[in-house]
């Protein structure tokens, strides 16, 4: 039971969207480490008046929206441009945990521009340009406002280069109680920035809606490495130093953007259809691969038949100390040292469709992740142990979520975007869902949404309207007990 109840308490600990953690009914508090001179920023920062803008008297400048409209997080993102590709340059100090950096920004005008905004904060700019051009620029709390000189059109690729220094600060997520970003341990640097916290170490438009492709380079002293998302195309020599270049070619949302520096070794194997596995272990372990993430290979094809083709060319685990949970980000999943068990593998390996290629329209959609993640977790114990073990598992966790408090899943608040519920009843929703629909239409519903929604955004609205479209029935009564009510529905007989 052990292992089950760290595979399904899932974020409590420490990393803002996975498993790791608790029993049923309990989660103990993991703390990162850092250092005490961190600030940390609350989860929503007020904009500061600006005295730019334009002649109150004449006709209003055209402006990139300041927001997407997050229910949760009505701060993040920026309208007017959608971002193609991320350049972020990187040098670090590791005793220290103070960057150096440039990103540059390629993005399309989706509207003429006078103005647009960047999500970013904390860290001291340096220059900005636009097009290789100065540009004037205006802090506003969590924002960049930028007015590039002239403008841009509608339809318009252009760039943005922003060069900038400091120590990133902290996110207070209130709905783990712990804070996330930019993370200093003894052993080194490591990032977690589900939901809100990409903006604090690079600008960006900080949404799950506005995906780009991203390249990293990260420069560290030796002996370290830097490991990042997607795949390594290089490692230059600069004498004391070493620079790590990362290239991810799919595209990702700015929360699953990651980055791992301390002293590691670099594991490779081939996966089912020709699928780079590589895996970073700290150089303490001498070697030593932890057994769950022999399960790697095995779990790709299991949930493949179900799920549809594993999104990406490559994937692994990287192994982080203090880390106390796990973190799904993209191709390259965070492992805290507490969590290596084969049902987190599978829990993070399923992100990979469900969270990473298939993504949540808005932080209110999260049980499209964490509870797909976590059916995920049931059919890998029915897999292994069988269908009565599996029972077992799902009737553990419906007991446990009698005794903490209800609410509806479809609007878990940003109190509870990680809590047990969103996870366990998320899981529930598609247990209930196979229970109604039998295992052949629900993998034909599962396929076709992964082909219509891979590489993209999703509504709870879009799932629900495509599982009735491909079963032939009339779900609104399951998805009103187990999405929409408040009350917990009794599980499915069976």
């Amino acid at each position: 039971m052990r292992r089950l109840a760290l595979a399904t308490s899932l974020l409590l600990v420490s990393a803002a969207c996975s498993d790791a953690g608790p029993a049923a009914t309990s989660a103990p508090t993991a703390t990162a480490t850092t250092a005490t001179t961190t600030t940390a920023i609350p989860a929503t920062t007020a904009a500061e008046p600006t005295t730019t803008g334009p002649d109150s008297t004449g006709p209003p400048e055209p402006a990139g929206a300041q927001s997407l409209g997050d229910p949760y997080f009505p701060d993040l993102g920026n309208g007017g441009y959608d971002v193609i590709h991320y350049d972020i340059e990187i040098t670090v100090d590791p005793e220290s945990a103070a960057l150096d950096a440039v990103t540059t920004i390629t993005a399309v005008a989706d509207e003429t521009l006078a103005t647009f905004n960047l999500d970013f904060v904390g860290l001291e700019v340096s220059s900005l340009m636009v097009d290789g051009s100065d540009a004037e620029y205006v802090r506003q709390g969590p924002e960049l406002r930028i007015s590039p000189d002239g403008g841009i059109v509608a339809g318009e690729e252009f760039t943005v280069t922003v060069a900038y220094s400091g120590r990133p600060q902290l996110i207070n997520l209130i709905s783990a109680g712990v804070q996330f970003g930019w993370l200093q341990t003894p052993e080194g640097i490591y990032v977690v920035a589900e939901p809100d916290g990409a903006r604090t170490w690079f600008p960006s438009n900080d949404h799950p809606t506005d995906k780009a492709t991203f390249t990293f380079r990260i420069t560290v002293p030796k002996p370290l490495t830097a490991a990042a998302n997607g795949a390594l195309v290089e490692t230059i020599d600069n004498g004391d130093s070493q620079t790590f270049v990362w290239d991810l070619d799919s595209r990702m949302a700015t929360f699953l953007a990651t980055l791992v520096i301390g002293e590691y070794e670099r594991f490779e194997s081939e996966g089912p259809e020709g699928i780079l596995i590589r895996d970073y272990l700290p150089t303490s372990f001498n070697g030593k691969m932890p057994a769950a993430f022999e399960v790697t290979a095995e779990a790709m094809v299991f949930l493949a038949e179900w799920f549809g083709p594993f999104p990406f060319d490559r994937y692994g685990h990287i192994v982080v100390y203090e880390l106390g949970g796990a973190l799904e980000n993209q191709t390259l999943s965070l492992m805290g040292s507490r969590a290596l068990f084969d049902e987190i593998v599978v829990h993070e390996l399923a992100h990979q469709w469900w969270g990473d290629s298939v993504t949540p329209a808005s932080w209110q959609d999260i049980w499209l992740s964490e509870g797909f993640a976590t059916f995920a977790e049931f059919l890998w114990t029915e897999h292994l142990r069988g269908e009565d073990a599996m029972n077992d598992q799902i009737e553990g966790l419906h007991g446990a979520l009698q005794s903490i408090g209800h609410f509806a899943i479809s609007d878990p608040r940003e109190s509870q975007l990680f809590g047990p519920a969103v996870y366990w009843r998320g899981g529930m929703v598609l247990h209930a869902l196979r229970a109604q629909v039998g295992d052949e239409v629900l993998k034909e519903i599962f396929h076709t949404y992964f082909e219509i929604y891979a590489d993209g955004n999703v509504t709870t609205r879009e799932f629900i309207d495509l599982a009735e479209e491909i079963s032939g029935q009339d779900l609104t009564e399951l998805f009103d007990a187990w999405l929409f009510a408040v009350a917990l529905p009794d599980l499915p007989d069976g």
